[in-house]
C-alpha cells in the first residue's frame, strides 16, 4: 500500500462524510476562478504487470505533459481506467497526482461509476485537494436514467461535494444531447461545462453556441483542429497523453492562425489517432508514451496491451510526428 509523503494528510477530507460542507457556494466555486482552458491530457494510471498501481511513477507523467506545455492534466478518467479503481486506490491517485503538479498546472479528478452515491462520495474524498473540477461521466451500466434523473444527479452531487464539475459526455448509450446539457448547466451552477466525446461536429457546434459563456472541451480526437476553430476552449482527450508535444503545438497553432502548421499537425496526429483507437485505447495510449522515454506500465487485465501490428502503426506515426526525439529519462 503506497502511503504518500507528509503533506497527503493536509490533502484529505476532515470532514465527516455525512457532515455538510459549511462552504457558501461563492466559496465552493472559487477553485474556477482561474478556468483550465487549452490542452489538458487525461493521464493514464502506472499499473505494474500485477495490476497494482505504482505511485511513484505518477510524478514523471506529470513533469513530463508539464514539459511538453500542457496547460492541466486529469487522473483517473477512462484513459486512466478510472472505472477500476477502488475509493482508496482513486484518492491515492488523485493525491499523487496533486502533489507532483505542485499547483504548475490545475488537476481534474475524473468519476467513472453507476451510482450517485458512489460519485459523492469519490467527491468528497478529493474535494479538499488541490482539484481544479470533477470530471463526471453519466452512469454507464445498460440502464439509462431518464432527463430529470439525470439533472437530480448532477444537482445532489454539486449540492453534496461543492466541487465544480464538468460532464464528461461519452457513452454512446446514455449520451446527453446538447439541449439536456444546457439545461443541466443552467439548473446547477456548479456544472461549469462539457467534456464533448463522439464525433458529431455538429453536435459540438451546437453546445457551443447554446452555452457560449460554459466551458467546453473537445474530446473528438480526430478532429482536434476544428474543435479549436470552431471555439473550444480547450481539450480533454487521449491523444493529446499519447502525443503532448504535437498537440500543444496545433493548439498554438490555431491560437496564432497559423493554419497551415496546424493542418500539417493535424494530419500527422489523426495519422496517430488512428492508430491508438481501439478497445484497448489506453494500453496503445500508454504504450505512445514509452516509445517517448516514460516508463513501461501496464494496462489493467483484463485489457490486453498492445499488440504487435499496434505498436508498429504507433511507432510510425510518432516518428512522422518527431515525437520520438522528445524523450524523458526513465525513472529508475
Amino acid at each position: 500500500m503506497w502511503i504518500a509523503p507528509l503533506t497527503f494528510a493536509s490533502l484529505l477530507p476532515n470532514r465527516s462524510s455525512h457532515e455538510p460542507d459549511p462552504r457558501d457556494d461563492n466559496e465552493r466555486g472559487l477553485a474556477m476562478k482561474n478556468r483550465p482552458t487549452g490542452v489538458i491530457p487525461p493521464m493514464t494510471t502506472p499499473f505494474t504487470s500485477s495490476g497494482e498501481i505504482d505511485f511513484k511513477l505518477v510524478a514523471p507523467q506529470v513533469d513530463w505533459l508539464i514539459g511538453a506545455g500542457s496547460h492541466g492534466m486529469a487522473a483517473g478518467g477512462s484513459t486512466g481506467e478510472g472505472h477500476t479503481l477502488d475509493h482508496e486506490e482513486y484518492r491515492d491517485l488523485i493525491a499523487a497526482t496533486v502533489e507532483a503538479a505542485r499547483g504548475r498546472a490545475p488537476v481534474i479528478a475524473g468519476i467513472i461509476v453507476d451510482s450517485t452515491r458512489d460519485a459523492i462520495r469519490r467527491g468528497k474524498l478529493v474535494r479538499d485537494m488541490d482539484v481544479a473540477a470533477l470530471q463526471v461521466t453519466p452512469v454507464h451500466y445498460l440502464f439509462k436514467p431518464d432527463e430529470q434523473a439525470m439533472v437530480d444527479h448532477f444537482r445532489r452531487m454539486a449540492d453534496e461535494t461543492g466541487m465544480p464539475i464538468i460532464i464528461y459526455n461519452v457513452v454512446p448509450w446514455s449520451y446527453l444531447s446538447p439541449a439536456l446539457l444546457t439545461r443541466i448547466m443552467t439548473e446547477v451552477p456548479l456544472v461549469v461545462g462539457v467534456k464533448q466525446s463522439a464525433g458529431d461536429l455538429k453536435l459540438f457546434a451546437d453546445l457551443m453556441m447554446m452555452a457560449p459563456d460554459k466551458l467546453i472541451y473537445s474530446a473528438v480526437d480526430a478532429l482536434m483542429y476544428p474543435s479549436y476553430t470552431l471555439g473550444a476552449h480547450g481539450s480533454i482527450a487521449a491523444i493529446l497523453t499519447a502525443a503532448p508535444h504535437a498537440s500543444v503545438e496545433l493548439w498554438d497553432a490555431v491560437k496564432a492562425g497559423d493554419h497551415v502548421t496546424a493542418l500539417e499537425l493535424h494530419k500527422k496526429l489523426l495519422t496517430l489517432w488512428n492508430a491508438i483507437i481501439a478497445d484497448n485505447l489506453p494500453a496503445c495510449t500508454r504504450y505512445a508514451q514509452t516509445l517517448q522515454g516514460l516508463p513501461k506500465t501496464y494496462p489493467r487485465a483484463p485489457m490486453p496491451e498492445a499488440s504487435a501490428a499496434q505498436q508498429a502503426a504507433i511507432g510510425k506515426a510518432l516518428a512522422e510526428l518527431g515525437a520520438l526525439g522528445s524523450q524523458v529519462e526513465a525513472a529508475e
